[in-house]
């Protein structure tokens, strides 16, 4: 049965006690970034940076060159290069994975796959194509790192195969929106779909053209139970689902459609769940989120960047969590 998510519930977030000393506040690994999206995995860092003690960063030379010349607005943290992230991952409380990365059409097929299989990280840093390199990345780290929290976003979701889900015993969060979703989640959607009725394609249909909103609520869930797994599904209303209960999240704006907001909602569920749950963790980020860009709303309108929304989330924070 699907809830909304109660305002309360966010009292259950860990709060960082007075007595507590640098460190303990949650550490965080953020792998992202390309040679062609620098601000995605940078937009993800600036909110995380704002809640967690210290957050690691590791992108490609040319991110990592444009983080070090912030250091200004990042000073609890530390750029990494990708050669050297293993030793931090196992540091960090969480890791998210994917902002910024990006995809490719080469690996359609398994012979492709073999062709270019990698068994290790610096095999993995010498792939050229960084389609590619994301995909046996977060093969790799998934297979190394199966008891770590994860947060998967963007381009590691994109490439990734729903199959590595279940080898992370159920310590993961993943954040599509709905064209991300039917990527991933593709032979769920369709086989659930035709038992009610409709084509798979449907889903990405407004709600009043292909049925209820519980039909497509369902779909969320039995994948999130399928694969053990936390599913944020982004879109007007959010649907946040563990593989035994499922809510709703509704606010926000069409300001939120944005470049960037999804990155910087990646970057809150991190550093959240960095101390929290993971459902929590999930619920509480889309509905702080959604908030934040509400607040935008009350002042500028429509008129708001992801850098905003970032720099609006601690102040609604603070409401919130009195």
């Amino acid at each position: 049965m699907v809830k909304a998510f109660l305002e309360a519930d966010l009292k259950k977030l860990y709060i960082p006690s007075a007595s507590s000393h640098k460190g303990q506040n949650g550490k965080l690994m953020v792998i992202g970034g390309s040679k062609l999206f620098h601000a995605a995995s940078l937009w993800a860092l600036k909110v995380a940076s704002r809640i967690v003690d210290m957050v690691f960063y590791s992108s490609v030379p040319e991110n990592n060159e444009i983080v070090q010349k912030a250091k200004q607005e990042f000073r609890d943290g530390i750029v990494v290069k990708r050669s050297q992230i293993e030793s931090y991952i196992d540091e960090a409380d969480c890791v998210l994975i994917g902002p910024g990365m990006l995809r490719s059409s080469k690996l359609k097929t398994q012979s492709s796959k073999l062709q270019f299989k990698a068994q290790n990280l610096d095999e993995i840093n010498r792939i050229e194509d960084e389609g590619i390199q994301t995909y046996f990345l977060t093969q790799y780290l998934f297979s190394k790192y199966r008891d770590k929290r994860w947060v998967v976003d963007a381009g590691s979701l994109q490439m990734m195969e729903p199959e590595w889900l279940r080898k992370l015993n159920g310590n993961v969060v993943i954040t599509p929106h709905k064209k991300e979703f039917e990527m991933l989640f593709s032979s769920v959607i369709r086989n659930s779909f035709r038992d009610l009725g409709f084509e798979s394609n449907e889903m990405l249909k407004p709600a009043s053209q292909r049925g209820e909103q519980v039909q497509h609520d369902k779909k969320v869930e039995e994948a999130a139970k399928k694969y053990n797994c936390i599913i944020l599904l982004k879109g007007q209303t959010d649907i946040v689902c563990s593989p035994s209960k499922c809510v709703q999240i509704e606010g926000g704006n069409a300001g939120m459609t944005k470049g960037g907001t999804g990155d910087v909602l990646a970057g809150l569920v991190a550093a959240l769940y960095c101390k929290n749950d993971a459902f929590l963790s999930a619920c509480a980020g889309s509905y702080i989120n959604k908030k934040a860009g509400e607040s935008l709303y009350k002042r500028v309108g429509l008129y708001f960047n992801a850098s905003d929304l970032a720099d609006e989330i601690p102040k609604v924070m603070k409401g919130l969590l009195r």
